[in-house]
């Protein structure tokens, strides 16, 4: 039943976690990418996942973490959301890795083109007053690219092993 809960509610709790953090900051803390790393390992274990199964979910996420990093050197993306979405693909591993960066690259640009669009219109007076808002209206400041990143996580991750393993029938009050 814990292990149910977990497999239910770290990951997304996780990524939410990240998301509202990028949306009012335009930081996610190393902590967000530790411990999705960290329940992985112990979600990975207690599930029985191999060593070598392990390996591999470990292996795509140091490409995206080496791929991503490259994107963060060169300015087109944060340090947090690199971080993030190499902890993410250790989540999905190389079986889901496509999907999810695909869904989450069309939430980024959904992101970005509706921002860019909010740039342009005046913020109403009443929301002068909101740091994030001011921050995230403003023309120079960046994608919080943490929100795309975790939505397309949370599109991936019901068909994940992750979720059908859940015995949703422990769940159902009757």
């Amino acid at each position: 039943m814990i292990l149910d809960l977990l497999r239910l509610l770290l990951f997304p709790t996780l990524m939410a976690f990240a998301a509202c953090s990028d949306l009012l900051t335009m930081t996610i803390s190393n902590r967000v990418s530790l411990l999705l790393i960290a329940g992985f390992l112990v979600l990975a274990i207690a599930s029985g996942m191999g060593l070598t199964e392990i390996g591999w979910h470990i292996a795509a996420g140091g490409t995206v973490l080496a791929i991503s990093f490259t994107c963060f050197a060169l300015g087109w993306i944060g340090g947090g959301d690199a971080k993030v979405a190499a902890a993410t693909a250790m989540w999905f591993g190389f079986d889901f890795l496509t999907p999810y960066l695909a869904t989450a690259a069309v939430f980024g640009g959904v992101l970005t083109m509706l921002l860019l669009a909010f740039r342009h219109w005046p913020l109403p007076y009443m929301f002068s007053g909101q740091a994030w808002l001011l921050r995230l209206h403003h023309p120079e400041s960046g994608v919080p690219y943490g929100i795309a990143l975790a939505a397309g996580a949370l599109m991936i991750y019901p068909e994940t092993p992750w979720i059908k393993a859940v015995d949703l029938s422990r769940f159902i009050v009757g």
